[in-house]
Parts: structure tokens; sequence; C-alpha cells
């Protein structure tokens, strides 16, 4: 749709604005473009042809509720959403309809003088979706519309959408927000697009990356989100798209993504060769864990995709395998192949008296890993914990 306003040419388009910011952009052509309708996403890093504005408003706002310009900035980025326009009151909410902190993932909640009155003849629909407004105690009557949308507050006041609440997914007993994995894999300068999703049960992320000839390293993927976020939300899976598939509509088309794409493979590290028969047995074991053989024996195997509750079963199949007592701290101490198995061959040679540690000592050398384990698993409850409760 264009439009003028004050001899300043407009175009709203929606929401395929990518394919505009690529395509021959003629003399005489609209020189703002205004969007909405869907999250944007890679809009290359190249200067733009007109000036971006991104809105964002569900209808039961009338229409428009928070809008900005797209900065150069943010073109290699997610850009955000803007801020709420006059009239609009903006929440970012919690469960509990409590404000979250800036940078904090919640639920938008919109009020304001634009808010629709409710659904006709769906008293049922709007009493779910249009609540009693929290901060409005001396405005009888006042409501707020629960969009189902995430976000988080930036610190300059502007909010980064996250995607649908509907679209969260669920591993291993956690609620995960799919948007804030997604947002810290386009972080990685290797990738121009991400959408995450579940393969079986397996967090899997599908990746558009920026140069389709050099695809991004996935053990800096996985140290990028290691520095980010928590071990539940690393994915176990990753693979490469051309492109993401879209709907009619040109919004991404999450149920088309399981089973899709190219598995990245891990650039394995120095220490291949020919395996050793002990090497060959815990490489076994790892690949029907993990699901690949992409590693080497010098691979981590929690860089490989591997957490804890994968890990309790390699144990549990190695202590079988080799008929040896087998403890699970030995492999968090040991997450390479090459380190678990020298570790196993030298517990089994025999060590001369004078180099016997006594017991007092060798728990003491061990107290700290285990101290680490103790406390990792002790942070594992309680994030199983908080997450059960929003259950």
């Amino acid at each position: 749709m264009a439009g003028r306003a004050g001899g300043h040419q407009l175009l709203h388009a929606h929401p395929l604005v990518e394919r505009l910011a690529t395509a021959p952009w003629p003399a005489g052509a609209p020189r703002t473009v205004l969007t909405g309708g869907d999250r944007l996403h890679g809009l290359g890093t190249g200067e733009l042809p007109f000036r971006l504005v991104n809105n964002y408003g569900p209808t039961e706002c009338t229409v428009v509720a928070t809008s900005g310009a797209v900065t150069p900035d943010d073109r290699g980025s997610l850009p955000d959403i803007g801020r709420p326009i006059p009239g609009v009151d903006a929440y970012v909410l919690d469960a509990e309809l409590r404000p979250v902190p800036v940078g904090v993932a919640g639920e938008l909640y919109l009020g304001g003088i634009a808010l629709a009155r409710g659904y006709l003849n769906r008293p049922d629909l709007t009493a779910d979706r249009f609540v009693p407004h929290p901060f409005a105690t001396n405005t009888p009557g006042a409501r707020l519309y629960r969009t189902g949308d995430l976000v988080r507050w930036r610190a300059d006041g502007t909010l980064d959408y996250l995607g649908r609440n509907d679209h969260q997914l669920k591993v291993r007993g956690f609620r995960i927000e799919p948007g804030e994995i997604e947002n810290a894999l386009r972080a990685h300068p290797g990738v121009r697009d991400a959408v995450v999703g579940l393969e079986g049960e397996a967090l899997a992320a599908y990746l558009v990356p920026a140069d389709p000839t050099t695809p991004p390293d996935r053990a800096e993927l996985h140290e990028e989100l290691t520095s980010r976020l928590p071990g539940y939300m690393r994915p176990q899976d990753y693979r490469l798209l051309p492109a993401l598939p879209l709907t009619v509509n040109g919004k991404v088309d999450r149920a088309a993504l399981p089973g899709q794409g190219t598995p990245l493979a891990v650039r394995s590290t120095p220490g291949g060769g020919q395996l050793t028969p002990l090497e060959q047995q815990i490489a076994e074991v790892w690949a029907e864990a993990l699901g690949h053989r992409d590693f080497g024996t010098q691979d981590n195997f929690f860089d490989l995709g591997g957490h804890s509750l994968l890990l309790a079963g390699v144990r549990e199949r190695l202590a079988r395998e080799l008929a040896r007592d087998l403890g699970v701290l030995t492999l968090f101490e040991h997450p390479t192949i090459a380190a678990l198995a020298r570790h196993l061959a030298a517990a089994d040679a025999p060590v001369p008296a004078t180099r016997q540690q006594a017991p007092a000592i060798r728990e003491a050398a061990a107290a700290p890993a285990v101290a680490r384990l103790r406390r990792g698993t002790a942070r594992l409850k309680a994030l199983r914990a908080q997450h059960t409760r929003k259950d």
C-alpha cells in the first residue's frame, strides 16, 4: 500500500520487506517504507535505498502499538520493534503479572486508548485475553490485552521481539523460548538467520549461513551460546538451509523444518587417525548418545551437543560394556575420547607402591571437581524446579 504524507512518499510493505532491500529501487519510488506483521530477519549490512520503519501491533490494539526506525547498526542483527506510540501503554510481565527487569524475556501486555473492547459475541475469549489492569487501581474497568508475544526491554527503552509464547518448547522438563536462542545464534557473524525447533526430543537449530561457501564453525557457535545461555538451551543439532521455508503469507513455516537441512559437521580438532580398541568402544557409545559421528578423539562431549542427562546414559553403557565401576565425575573430568581412554588405561595399569596416594590425598585432589559437580547439580535442580512451577 502506498501513499503520501506532506509530499513524502510512503510504502507499507507487509511483511516481505527483506526482498525490497535487495531489489532495484527506481527513481521516484517511496523514500520511506513501513513494515509490520512479522519479525524482520536478515536485511544485510548494506545501505538501504529507503528509510525503514518497523511497526508492531495486534488488531486488538488498533493495529500499531510500537514503532521505530531501523538504524544501520540493526541491519546485521535482528531489529527491535521500537517504542510504544503515544496513547499506548506497554508492559513486559511474567506469569504472575509482575514487571520483569530490562533484558529479561516476558509476555507483552498492551493498554491505552487504542485498546479494543473485546471480541464480538466471544465473552470467553475476551475474558481470557483482556485482563484487569494490575497497575491502574484508580481507574475502574481498565484492562490490558495479553498479546501472547514474548519480548524484552532494551536499555534504551526499545523492545526486542522474541516470538510467540505458543512457540515455546519443552526439553527435559525445561520451558524454552526459542527466540532467545535464535537471537544468540544471529549474533554470530557466520549466521544470517536462525530458527530453533525440535528434531524428535532434541533441540535443533536451523541456520541460514551468511556465506553459503563458508558455513559457521559448530564449536564457535557452541562457545557463543555458552557465554549467553544456560546449558539446557544449547542445541544438540545444527542444520544448514539455503533459506528458511515460508508460508504463503511470508512467515517462517516452523512446521516444515523438522528433517530439513544438512547437518553442520564438527570441524574435528587434531587427534584423528587409527583409534585404539578402547577409543573405538567409547566412540560407539558417544555416537549412539549424540545421534551422529561428526567428532574426533579430541572433541569435547559437551561441545558436540552433549549434556548431563546424556552423559548419565553414556556412563551406564560404558560401565556395562567395560565391566567396571565408572563414575559420572570421571566423565566430567575427561570429556574427550582421548582423555577418557588414557585415564581408563592408566587406571588399569599397576601403580608402584611408592607412587600410591593415600585415600585422604586422593579425596583432597578430587575435592574441587566434586564441588563443581555438586554446584552444577544444585543449579540444574533449581532451574528445573523453577520451570516446573510454570507448567
